[in-house]
C-alpha cells in the first residue's frame, strides 16, 4: 500500500523524531488513493486512554528457573494462554505492567482525518498511537475508541 505523512508529502527518515510535545515529526498515513478504496471500520476521530487490559488468564508466581533466567527483564507473573491459543503459550508480566493494568490517563486524544481513515482502511495499520494526557506513544492495547469499549487498532 502506499503512504505518505500526514498532510501530504513524502515520508521522510526523520519523521519519528519527537517534538517538544512529544508528538512526532510526522505521522505516516495511507495515501488518499489508498484510502478511497474503501474502509473496513467506521471512521472514528477520537480514542481514550484507558490503560493495560487485565490478564484474560490466571497469572502465576515464576518457577525458580523462569525467575533466573527473565530476572534482567523484570518478569514477575507469568499468564498461561490455553491450548486454543497455541502457538503463542503465554505472557510474562513485569510489575511496572500490572501496576497499569486499567489505569490510563483518560484522556481522549482526537487525531488528522488522513489518520482516522488510515485506521478504518486499515486497522492494523499502526502498532502505537499518542496519549494528549501521558505526553507519549504507547501500545494500542491501552486505547478504546471514544463512546465504546473496542479496543483502537482491532
Amino acid at each position: 500500500m502506499k503512504t505518505e505523512l500526514s498532510g501530504g508529502g513524502a515520508v521522510t527518515a526523520d519523521h519519528r523524531d519527537l517534538k517538544e510535545s512529544g508528538q512526532q515529526k510526522g505521522y505516516v498515513v495511507l495515501t488518499a488513493e489508498e484510502r478511497a478504496k474503501g474502509f473496513v471500520r467506521p471512521i472514528r476521530r477520537s480514542y481514550v486512554h484507558v490503560g493495560m487490559s487485565a490478564a484474560k488468564h490466571p497469572l502465576r508466581d515464576l518457577t525458580e528457573a523462569e525467575t533466573e533466567r527473565y530476572a534482567k527483564f523484570g518478569y514477575v507473573k507469568f499468564e498461561a494462554y490455553p491450548e486454543s491459543e497455541l502457538p503463542v503459550t503465554g505472557k510474562f508480566w513485569t510489575q511496572a505492567e500490572l501496576d497499569t493494568v486499567g489505569k490510563g490517563r483518560g484522556a481522549a486524544t482526537t487525531m488528522s482525518q488522513d489518520i482516522a481513515e488510515t485506521y478504518a482502511r486499515d486497522p492494523s495499520f499502526y502498532d502505537g498511537t499518542f496519549c494528549v494526557g501521558c505526553r507519549k506513544h504507547l501500545p494500542l492495547d491501552q486505547f478504546v475508541w471514544d463512546g465504546t469499549a473496542e479496543q483502537v487498532g482491532s
